[in-house]
């Protein structure tokens, strides 16, 4: 099976296809999160302890720069899947060179919109007089390659939904291994310190940008860079700016989300409380990396079939997903919960960060398996295409339900109201995510048994809410 073949995702075995698929990004996504959780160790051990706080105080860029990487990134990919399985190979190129532009366009805008006023947006963050230097010198340097980054990730994104998924897999091993080289010289051997993790960031996805290009060069591709792909078009931008923007709500409520919680534990708990949250959160993102790397895995797979109207390979993919994924978040549970100290050790030796950070984990993962499901329940309307409903159930955990929570619980309980309005929100998201999928298949699936016998076209029937 070669990789570049986009024919079996509408044949081949759903358990092989999603095995095929997704751990090549799974490997990937747990990279990233290593190449993540390696600039915190290093940070943490390397600089200072307060340099782990200056960094989460940066996390609310973070977020807001994925939010407008995936608004392009997500759904191009999305987009291209379902132009593959329509054979539309003109328009999946065409969207290829559109990310391209969009990219760059984005990239630059924003770090040209936050560098001159870094210190300013730094405080609001949540940094103090004693971190402000760590998250300042942090970001500068990220701010100046930030159109890397996003280029980066959205020719990673086409990469995966063309039909090349261990390419994918290998530039991001790539840059991971790079920057876990450039670390330790930048801030041990140099003496750069937290600029250093900055800049082994930076310099590490720029080299494997190139990688990117060189194989979407390629003339024996399908989808490859070419003449006649550059110039913005209106419609497919507002195509691929209706499927991604699920995502960058999901990322853009993320981004205030982390400003509440930074700047609630400065107020009850001090710089040690927000350093505990980005010890925490640092966790938690390797698990969070791997359903998302499962996710990943999904979406061609549902793209593809849902564009070649076999809607009962959708419906299988997508349950077998979400098996998966609540076992992986099951797993980080039990680990989180049993083991809490010993994790928080790797990043510090710290004592009174040590006890914060293990009460954050603690309560943080109480109803982590639940993630699991609601981050795959969402996926799936992002991956035929559903564009309101995913950004709805997207938006549940965050600006429903989490964000009153870190409004009113801290007025109450302190610090501990911000470490408990996390598991209460996935609780109650993950109920809804549960009731809005359960009855999305069910309609679909009276839908295609009444049409069955009648004219093809009235299959498309299952798409119930494609225009949205």
């Amino acid at each position: 099976m070669k990789e570049n073949s986009t024919v079996s995702l509408g044949s081949g075995s759903i358990t092989s296809l999603l095995y095929k698929y997704s751990v090549p990004a799974i490997i990937a996504m747990t990279a990233t999160s290593l190449y993540n959780l390696t600039d915190s160790i290093f940070i943490g051990k390397g600089v200072h302890h307060l340099a782990l706080t200056g960094l989460a105080v940066t996390f609310p860029f973070m977020n807001l720069a994925t939010a407008f990487g995936s608004l392009v990134g997500v759904g191009a990919a999305t987009l291209i899947s379902i132009k593959l399985g329509q054979k539309d190979y003109s328009s999946a190129n065409k969207v290829l060179g559109n990310v391209l532009v969009l990219d760059l366009i984005i990239g630059i805008a924003f770090t040209l919109a936050f560098l001159p006023v870094l210190d300013e947006v730094l405080y609001f963050f949540g940094a103090s007089s004693k971190t402000i230097k760590y998250a300042r010198d942090y970001m500068q340097i990220i701010l100046i390659g930030n159109v890397v980054t996003h280029t980066y990730l959205g020719l990673n994104a086409v990469l995966r939904a063309s039909g090349f998924p261990r390419m994918a897999m290998y530039v991001t091993l790539l840059s991971v291994a790079v920057n876990f080289a450039l670390n330790p010289l930048f801030i041990f051997v140099f003496g750069w310190g937290i600029r250093g993790a900055a800049w082994a960031t930076v310099l590490s996805q720029a080299i494997s940008l190139s990688l990117q290009f060189v194989r979407l060069s390629s003339k024996d591709r399908e989808i490859r860079f070419g003449r006649g792909i550059y110039r913005l078009q209106k419609h497919l931008v507002a195509r691929i700016f209706s499927i991604g923007s699920s995502s960058f709500m999901m990322n853009a409520c993320s981004c205030l989300i982390v400003i509440l919680i930074t700047r609630g534990l400065r107020e009850h708990g001090g710089d040690l409380a927000i350093g505990a949250y980005g010890i925490v959160n640092r966790v938690a993102f390797i698990f969070l990396m791997i359903v998302m790397g499962l996710n990943q895995g999904m979406q061609p797979i549902a793209g593809y079939n849902f564009g070649a109207e076999k809607y009962s390979r959708v419906t299988e993919v997508t349950k077998l997903t979400i098996m998966f994924a609540v076992t992986v978040s099951t797993i980080g549970f039990l680990v989180s919960e049993l083991f809490p100290t010993a994790i928080i050790k790797i990043f510090t030796s710290h004592k009174d960060l040590i006890r914060e950070s293990v009460t954050g984990i603690r309560i943080i993962f109480a109803l982590f398996p639940l993630v699991g499901f609601q981050m795959v329940a969402s996926n799936f309307f992002m991956s035929v295409g559903l564009s309101r409903t995913a950004i709805f159930l997207s938006l549940t955990r965050q600006a429903l339900f989490l964000i009153p929570c870190l409004l009113i619980l801290p007025t109450f309980m302190g610090t501990l109201g911000i470490w408990v309005s996390l598991p209460v929100a996935d609780f109650v998201s993950s109920a809804v995510s549960a009731t809005v999928l359960i009855s999305y298949f069910r309609k679909c699936n009276k839908n295609v048994a009444e049409s069955a016998g009648k004219a093809p076209r009235q299959k498309s029937r299952w798409n119930v809410g494609l225009t949205n």
